[in-house]
């Protein structure tokens, strides 16, 4: 029971984090957030991290951008799954449910 309580708590964790990391600032313009996003240190991190790809890989900067952008991406979609896959059993599992009226 408790492992499932604690897994409980980390879905709903991670549901938070997911939707939180969704949210869109809505008070300023797009020129605004973009010049804010570009010059976040995760922003220098990523050309770190593309160079890395590309010499190791032995492939162009482009290719390599490309394929980091592609697997977060790719990492974001599976967690979209996810979570509409846990909303939808947690909905059959409440239709499920006796009726107590």
């Amino acid at each position: 029971m408790l492992e499932s309580k604690d897994n409980r708590e980390s879905v709903q964790l991670l549901n938070t984090a997911i939707i939180k990391a969704k949210e869109k600032k809505i008070d300023t313009g797009y020129e605004e957030r973009l010049k804010e996003a570009c010059n976040r240190p995760a922003v220098k991190a990523l050309g770190v991290a593309v160079t890395h790809l590309s010499e190791t890989q032995k492939i162009s900067r482009d290719q390599a951008a490309i394929q980091i952008i592609e697997t977060v991406k790719e990492l974001e979609s599976i967690w979209a799954d996810y979570v509409m896959m846990e909303g939808i059993n947690n909905l059959k599992n409440i239709l499920k449910a006796p009726q107590t009226h």
